[in-house]
């Protein structure tokens, strides 16, 4: 049995098809069941839980050899937070395992994660990654970039769905942007070859990308048109501490925005393709043209 925590995301729905084509048996823990009802099916149990409460994950890390954690609190949902979820909720989700007789742990973490990075979420991914080194268990640790999905959704969409979006800051530092497609391979491959034990592999995409440059390709691809605006960084600057005291969820999305606007974000891909060279590289192009122009 295969636990994946957030197996309701984009990455998890995904890993989850590959593992149940496998025949894999898989067990998704969510904290929301009727959100993970479109996941049932051959091969699939959905067990209620929330790694921010030791005492509901028992029942979810019992029979299982492989836990899968894809989650994290990073994002715009109250009461949740980089800290009481990738880093607490990941620790309480790895002493369970342990005491569960799990026999390995793979941690979606994120590249560049650094107990100093200015982002939150990276120092909260650092401290999961000690915690699993130090757990005993056999660990596989994946550090992805960001989402190409994800940000797509952010930048691009809001074309097609309001005619207008807004890009936070110049949105000319290159980012790398990776798809959870090719993210999910990895993810399965650790899975299911015992190489990667005790292996921990940065994933990246094929290119470093602006936002300026994702949403102009984007437009080029789905002939969306509209109205593409800027928030200068002095008031993004500002937004991020004057939120903070009332929305930290939203102060913490800004501040990080922030970074990923001024910080170096790039990411070669040449280790990666030369250490696992029959792994996919998904290009923005393609997943633009699978998800907003074929479907």
């Amino acid at each position: 049995m295969i636990l994946v925590a957030g197996g309701t995301g984009t990455l998890g729905k995904r890993l989850v098809r590959l593992l149940t084509d496998r025949g894999l048996p898989v067990r998704v823990l969510s904290r929301d069941a009727t959100k993970a009802r479109s996941l049932t099916g051959d091969g699939v149990e959905i067990v209620s839980g929330d790694v921010r409460d030791p005492n509901s994950l028992e029942q979810a890390v019992g029979g299982v050899r492989t836990v899968v954690s894809a989650i994290t609190g990073f994002g715009p949902t109250r009461g949740v937070s980089p800290r009481t979820v990738d880093w607490e909720g990941n620790a309480n989700l790895i002493r369970a395992a342990k005491a569960a007789g799990v026999e390995h742990f793979v941690l979606l973490s994120i590249c560049q994660a650094a107990s100093d990075h200015p982002i939150e979420v990276f120092r909260m991914k650092q401290r999961a990654e000690e915690e699993l080194r130090d757990s005993g268990l056999a660990w596989t640790i994946i550090r992805p970039n960001a989402y190409m999905e994800t940000w797509l959704g952010l930048l691009a969409a809001p074309l097609l769905q309001a005619g207008s979006t807004r890009i936070f800051g110049r949105g000319e530092n290159p980012i790398n942007f990776v798809s959870t497609r090719d993210v999910a391979r990895y993810v399965d491959l650790a899975v299911t070859d015992d190489s990667m034990r005790g292996v921990a592999v940065d994933v990246g995409g094929p290119e470093n990308l602006t936002a300026n440059q994702v949403v102009e390709t984007f437009q080029s691809l789905t002939g969306a048109t509209g109205r593409v605006g800027h928030i200068p960084l002095p008031m993004m600057r500002v937004m991020s501490v004057v939120m903070k005291p009332f929305d930290p969820s939203m102060a913490g999305l800004t501040q990080a925005a922030v970074v990923m606007d001024t910080r170096d974000m790039t990411f070669d891909p040449s280790e990666m393709r030369n250490r696992y060279p029959s792994m996919p590289s998904t290009s923005l192009a393609d997943v633009i043209r699978e998800d907003y122009v074929q479907r």
